[in-house]
Order: C-alpha cells, then sequence, then structure tokens
C-alpha cells in the first residue's frame, strides 16, 4: 500500500460530495443580527475557532495543532502585509551529477568529452551511493507512460529497475505517447540562430520598414526614407478573414496566470472542462533573443491544442512582429497569439509595456499591426483593462479605434484599471458598455460588402468570476461573448463542472487532495522525476496551493454565493484533511505534497509569495 494511501486513511476522510443548491430568500437563517462583517466569509458559527483559543503558528505545529483547546493562549503577532519580493526559488543540485549519457545504462550514449575530461561521474555505483533515499511505491511517470525518461536519476528508481536494468512497458509506452505528449518544443539550432541574429524575419523586416514610416519625425532625409519604406511595402498575405477561426462564443476560458499558469496546471483545467488556456506571459525581447527561460513557456500540452493562445508583452512595434512570426513559424500549433495591455506590474509599466500600451494608441495600433503582417494564419487578439488610473476609463474609445482598424480577433477586458489592481470589485456594467462598441462595429461589418466575408470580433469579460451564477449572468449579456477566468479557476479548479452543472458543487476533502494528486502527476511527467524535477514540482504545487488553500467549502458556509474579495475567520473543516487543505500556513502547503513527492530533501527550500501566508513567530 502507498504512503499516499495510508496519509489519507490517517486522516480518517470520510464525506462525499453533495450539491448544494443556493438557498431561497426565504430559506436564508434568521439571525437577531449579522454577525459578519463586510468581506468576511460568512461562516457556520459550528465552523468557527473562538479567536481566544487561537495561537501563533509555532515552527513545529500544524494547522490541526492550532485548533486545539489545550495550547495556552500566545501573544498576538503584528499583522503581516504584502509580498516576499526578494524570494530565493532556486532549488540546490545534486552534489554527485550523472553524466547524461548514462542516463539509461541499457542504452549508453557516446559522451562528446569523454569519461577523463568530463566534468560529471561516469561510475554510475558511485551515483547511487550518493543519491537520496528512493520514494516508496511507484513511479508516477513510469504508472502514467510506461517508461521513466529520467532513468538511474529517477527517486522512485527501484520501481523500475531490477538486475541493474530498467523496465520499459512498451505496450503502454506506445498506446499512451500518441495521445500523451507535449507540443511546440523548439530546437537548440533555432534558438542558436535567434540569439545569434541569424533567424530569418522575412515578414518582419519588410513590416517593421513600413511601420517606422507612420512614426511622426521632424528631419526631411528621415521622412524621405519613410516615403521609401511606405511604397516598398507589401501586403499581408492573410487577412483576418483567412486567418484560423476563434471558437470563443460562451467558450470556458483560464486566463494567462504568471507563475501558476505552467503546463501541469493547464493540463489540470482540460480535464476539468476548460476549452481554452493561454500560456504564461512572455516578453518578446528574450523572444526574439533566444532565451532558454522564455521559449519554455509556449510549451503546451497536446490536449490543449486546439484551444491554446501564447500571450506576450512588448513596447515597441519591432519587437512585437519578430515575436509574432518567430513564434507562429516556431510554434505553429497555437490558436492565437494575445497582447497584453493590462499587466499592472510597475517594471513593465514603466518600460512601457502591458497597460502603459493604453496610454499611448498609435503605438498599441502599430504593434497589433505588425504582429497581424507576421504571424501568418494564426489569429491576434489582445487583453486590456478599463484604464490605467481610476475614475479614467480609456477601453471604450481604445477599444473601438483598434477594431476600425481590423487586425484583431478577439477583444478581452479586465473590468478594473491599473490603479485599482484587485482592491475593487470588476465593473461588469462597463464591460458591457465595451462590449456594445465591439458588436456595433461587428454589425456594421454586415452593411459593409467588402467587410462582410471577415469573422466577427468577439468580446470576452474578465473580473471576479468565481461560481456559476458570475459566469451565466455575463454570458447572457448579449454584449458579451464569454468570460475569461483567472482567481476563480486557481481557488477552485472545478469552476467549469459548476457552469456545467449550474449548482455549486461541495466537493469532499478527499476529491480536492485527488486534484493534487493530479497536478502532482502532470508536475512530474512535465518536470523530471529527478531530485531537481521533484523539487520544481513541489515549488510549484505550493504556488497553486497558496490559492487552493483559499476556498471555503459551501457546506460549512451559512449562505452563498461565496465572493473573491471576502476572506474568511479562522476556521475547522467537518474533518482533518479539510482543515489541513484550508490552512494558510506554506508549510502545511509542504506537508500535503510530501503525500505525493516524497519527503523533502535538503535541497528544497520554498519562501511563500504571500508574507501573511509564512506565518514566521
Amino acid at each position: 500500500m502507498s504512503d499516499k494511501r495510508t496519509a489519507e486513511e490517517s486522516l480518517q476522510e470520510t464525506t462525499k460530495k453533495i450539491h448544494v443548491e443556493q438557498p431561497s430568500d426565504d430559506s436564508k437563517p434568521v439571525h437577531d443580527h449579522d454577525h459578519f462583517a463586510k468581506g468576511v466569509t460568512p461562516i457556520k458559527k459550528e465552523f468557527l475557532v473562538s479567536t481566544d483559543k487561537q495561537v501563533v503558528y509555532a515552527d513545529e505545529e500544524s494547522s490541526l495543532d492550532r485548533l486545539s483547546t489545550e495550547k495556552p493562549q500566545a501573544k498576538k503577532s503584528k499583522k503581516k502585509r504584502g509580498q516576499n519580493k526578494d524570494r530565493d526559488l532556486k532549488q540546490t543540485k545534486e552534489v554527485v551529477k550523472l553524466c547524461p549519457s548514462l542516463v539509461d545504462p541499457d542504452t549508453p550514449k557516446e559522451c562528446r568529452f569523454g569519461a577523463d575530461a568530463c566534468r560529471f561521474t561516469h561510475n554510475i555505483e558511485e551515483y547511487l551511493h550518493s543519491k537520496p533515499q528512493d520514494v516508496q511505491g511507484v513511479c508516477p511517470v513510469f504508472a502514467a507512460i510506461g517508461y521513466c525518461p529520467n532513468g538511474l536519476k529517477c527517486r522512485w528508481l527501484s520501481s523500475h529497475y531490477e538486475s541493474g536494468k530498467l523496465i520499459k512497458d512498451e505496450i503502454l509506452f506506445d498506446k499512451v505517447s500518441k495521445v500523451d505528449y507535449e507540443i511546440n518544443h523548439i530546437s537548440q539550432n533555432a534558438k542558436t540562430e535567434l540569439s545569434r541574429k541569424k533567424f530569418q524575419f522575412d515578414a518582419a523586416d519588410k513590416m517593421i520598414l513600413f511601420l517606422d514610416s507612420k512614426v511622426q519625425v521632424h528631419d526631411k532625409t528621415k521622412q524621405e526614407l519613410q516615403k521609401e519604406n511606405a511604397n516598398n511595402y507589401v501586403e499581408p498575405p492573410f487577412k483576418v478573414s483567412e486567418k484560423k477561426k476563434l471558437n470563443v462564443k460562451n467558450a470556458k476560458i483560464v486566463s494567462p496566470l504568471t507563475t501558476v499558469g505552467n503546463l501541469p496546471y493547464r493540463r489540470l483545467m482540460k480535464t476539468l472542462g476548460a476549452d481554452i488556456t493561454y500560456s504564461e506571459m512572455a516578453l518578446s525581447l528574450p523572444l526574439i533573443q533566444g532565451t532558454n527561460s522564455e521559449w519554455a513557456l509556449p510549451k503546451a500540452h497536446s490536449s490543449e491544442y486546439p484551444g491554446f493562445g501564447v500571450q506576450i508583452a512588448t513596447s515597441k512595434h519591432w519587437t512585437g512582429a519578430k515575436a509574432a512570426e518567430a513564434i507562429a513559424k516556431l510554434t505553429p500549433q497555437i490558436s492565437e497569439i494575445n497582447l497584453n495591455c493590462g499587466c499592472p506590474i510597475d517594471l513593465l509599466y514603466r518600460q512601457g509595456q502591458g497597460s502603459a500600451l493604453m496610454e499611448q494608441p498609435p503605438k498599441l495600433i502599430r504593434v497589433l499591426k505588425g504582429m497581424n503582417y507576421c504571424s501568418g494564419e494564426i489569429p491576434v487578439t489582445f487583453k486590456l483593462r478599463i484604464g490605467t488610473r481610476d475614475n479614467h476609463p480609456l477601453a471604450e474609445n481604445l477599444v473601438k479605434r483598434v477594431c476600425e482598424e481590423g487586425d484583431i480577433g478577439c477583444v478581452t477586458l479586465h473590468g478594473r484599471s491599473r490603479q485599482q489592481r484587485y482592491t475593487k470589485e470588476a465593473d461588469w456594467s462597463y464591460i458591457s458598455k465595451v462590449g456594445q462598441v465591439v458588436r456595433d462595429y461587428n454589425h456594421n461589418q454586415l452593411d459593409d460588402k467588402e467587410q462582410s466575408d471577415r469573422d466577427p470580433i468577439y468580446f470576452v469579460g474578465n473580473g471576479d468570476c468565481f461560481t456559476h451564477e458570475d459566469w451565466h449572468k455575463a454570458v447572457s449579456d448579449p454584449n458579451i461573448d464569454s468570460v475569461m477566468v483567472a482567481r476563480g479557476a486557481l481557488i477552485k479548479p472545478w469552476i467549469f463542472e459548476e457552469i456545467n452543472s449550474e449548482q455549486y458543487i461541495d466537493k469532499s476533502a478527499t476529491e480536492r487532495l485527488a486534484l493534487l494528486e493530479q497536478y502532482s502527476k502532470f508536475a512530474l511527467q512535465h518536470w523530471g522525476s529527478d531530485d531537481y524535477g521533484v523539487n520544481t514540482a513541489r515549488r510549484f504545487m505550493c504556488e497553486f496551493m497558496s490559492f487552493t488553500h483559499r476556498y471555503v467549502p459551501v457546506g460549512i458556509m451559512e449562505r452563498l454565493p461565496p465572493k473573491l474579495n471576502q476572506r474568511p475567520p479562522t476556521w475547522k473543516g467537518r474533518n482533518e484533511l479539510e482543515t489541513l487543505l484550508g490552512s494558510p500556513d506554506y508549510r502545511d502547503w509542504i506537508k500535503i505534497t510530501e503525500m505525493f513527492l516524497g519527503p523533502t530533501t535538503e535541497g528544497f527550500s520554498f519562501t511563500p509569495k504571500h508574507r501573511s501566508n509564512s506565518y514566521k513567530s
């Protein structure tokens, strides 16, 4: 029996999934007074933990220890706010490293340096002796695909290594490899060509000269050069109507998510009903420079395509055009390229990227034109916010202007300004107002014989979608084609299941733990089952749980619907596992990862993004 099953049984998980309908006004509990302040999650009294029984988190305590009534009350510590901005997330590497040529001893490769000159060891016995003790149980990667690519480096090596040979299930591997694989890998040669400026940007080089001619200059020599560039301009080989078709109407869309929106998470969301997923935001300049870390972002799982988009950020038309051409040529298995015009991060804003583009419409239009020309058959979309400052919306006029240029396939609007970040609720009335602009434009195109063959521009709303009611209310608006879900899909990954069933689903703690187990398997298949891969999977699993722990089961809530901007008081679950899954302490998250990834090793370290999750006494 595996450690994971033993851990579950020790927690005595017995709850079952139940469906909870939102009570009518008549069925709401009656109280003499409303004891829940604004912005506080309404939890039933029997699940609240009395404040006089709370203790400050100590290093050796778990979330269950903190609920004990036998603990003495400790002194209140100062409330922690903000982010741990100087997080060191680098994982230590193996002391003794095995040469990659010997990872699979059955089919050894020739080491290009030779055994004597290679900086890695060629002594297999020495390497195996230096490894941490194997994790008990079957290797999750081997169980999934019938073969472990990490070979001797696998932390579960004993489950597929006998008599000095690696085991391979040929039948399972042949079957799974046809449907379970990653796409959009680019060769090292292509990265080298990009880094050495030898990559051929056939479309971008022409389009950049033309776009340069549209920039206002006062020097007469430059003006003459601009006229010459404009005269040499060649019409785009693909009109918007000739590009790949977007399938956005009523689609279940997961937003581009920095850090947490990685390939294993997106793959999990596809199993839970997502139709469209996006890569994490990639910066255009590192892309055209061939940076390894940036080209890892367009990678996707085969289940994501079609319906997978790559999001990029840029501040200049020439980088946007070149990035679009490189993506189209090197990673053709994508459905759209999305320009980020809404990122509120100060660093990007100061560089003129993200939401800063909203303040410079001519530059934004040049960027979109360059991307549309150079992306081939891949359509270009963009995502923006209401504006950059409160009470100063820009989106309505900007979207109208961009639509008239005719270079986009879809507009996504986040219903907040850059200044608001996430402090206020999204303004869906304004989202609908901008959606009307797009709808009017599409209607006018039907009367234009020259434009009647092009597909309509789709419009997607974004912001504070946390329940099936939020989603259906939005898509019932004729101005809105669909809703992009962000934090709602992180905190409650089964949100699309609720949308399809049109009811709240009270997932049991066992079912929620099973989702984390599935994520861990996807993570190991992506990052590897060796020591470094396990540490990476554990780190991103903790990042994922920094959101999932915020879920409050609807079965312990006093009234519905739940809201994203509500925060719960200290609560306990209906069993120990539910309490553990709701713990805000990152050390409890690490304990959960150990159920599936084995005990942590000395090389692992994790600092939570938010200080409030650190709980240092």
